[in-house]
């Protein structure tokens, strides 16, 4: 998909050399997805506390149901 983007050259520069990466598209790329991956991660923290849990539940047991 051909887009055209108005990005700080500074931080683009910046990004590019502390990831080592040759292009823009690369860099741009390789920061979405570690965006993506942090805000994933953010909701998974989310969650915390807020999924109950069985205290008979043996995991062991299940374990060798097999």
């Amino acid at each position: 998909m051909a887009t055209n983007l108005a990005l700080d050259d500074r931080l683009l520069e910046k990004a590019m050399k502390i990831g080592r990466m040759r292009t823009k598209r690369e860099t741009v790329n390789e920061a979405l997805k570690e965006f993506i991956e942090r805000r994933e991660q953010k909701n998974i923290l989310d969650l915390q506390g807020k999924i109950g849990f069985r205290e008979d539940w043996n995991y062991k047991k299940e374990r060798s149901r097999t």
